[in-house]
Parts: C-alpha cells; structure tokens; sequence
C-alpha cells in the first residue's frame, strides 16, 4: 500500500509531524495482528475510554498489560499445561500467545484493568495539565492608564 501524502497539513500545522509516522505503522501492520484477539474501543463519558480485549482461557497471571512511550502492549500467552492423554475429534479452540498494541494519544493514562468472563477491560483517562489548557486573555481598553503600565519580572503591573 502507498504512503499518506500529509504535505497539506504540515503546511499549517505545527507539531503533527508523528501523525505521518503514527498512520504508515497503521497502514502497514499485519491484518491478522490487528484483529486477534477481538476488541471493542469504546468512550465511556468525556475524556474517559475503555478498551475490551476477547480473552477467553487465559487467566490474570497469563496476561500482561504495559504502557510506555504512548503505546499501550498487551500480551498474552498461555502457561504449558501438562500433557494430557486426550484425543481430539476436532480441536477448534487454540491458545495462541498474542501482542496487540495501541497507540495512546497526548495525556492518555491507563487508569486500571480487569478480567471478567474472558474479557480483559483497560480503562484510560485523557487528563490535561491546567497550564494546556485555553485560557482567556484579557483584552486592555487603548486609554493613557492602559497604555502606561507595564510588567515587571515578577509579572506584577507597574506605573510608568
């Protein structure tokens, strides 16, 4: 598959140059990788996410779930059972070891998982420091006053 031609909005953006990088690993990740195990991602109130991975058979100390980077892993593999003398007619159900990743967008934390019922539930919160977030700035009216102050190092208005 071709690349994404993002020249456009580099011409007007600042600061989006990974989005290049972030759709050509999308582009270019196997299908059957993105598709096992199944999952389901989904807005759970504002700023609030929570991903549900299809995990049937596997238990808590099988699965791992780490986050670093923005890229949220999720692992799975089954521990050796022992041999059995067991003769399957069919055998449909396979335990196959799995990673699947997400990538996380800017302030995105994992806030908790759970295993209930062979589903794996990964919460996220996107929590903005104050200090990102807008703020209104106060327009000054164009009088002698407004015009004469000034700023001090500290910040602190001064008379001129």
């Amino acid at each position: 598959m071709g690349k994404v031609d993002l020249t456009p909005l580099y011409r007007s953006s600042i600061g989006f140059d990974h989005l290049g990088h972030l759709l050509d690993n999308a582009l270019r990740a196997d299908r059957s990788e993105r598709e096992h195990p199944p999952c389901n991602i989904e807005v759970t109130g504002e700023n609030r996410y929570r991903i549900t991975l299809a995990v049937p058979g596997f238990t808590n100390d099988e699965l791992e779930v780490q986050s670093a980077e923005g890229i949220l892993t999720v692992r799975g593999k089954r521990q050796e059972e022992e041999a059995s003398d067991s003769r399957y007619v069919h055998q449909g159900i396979h335990y196959y070891p799995f990673e699947r990743r997400f990538s996380l967008a800017d302030f995105v934390e994992v806030r908790g998982a759970s295993l209930h019922h062979g589903l794996l539930q990964i919460d996220l919160i996107r929590e903005v420091p104050d200090t990102l977030k807008p703020r209104r700035i106060e327009i000054q009216a164009n009088t002698d006053q407004a015009a004469s102050a000034a700023l001090d190092q500290s910040g602190k208005e001064v008379k001129a």
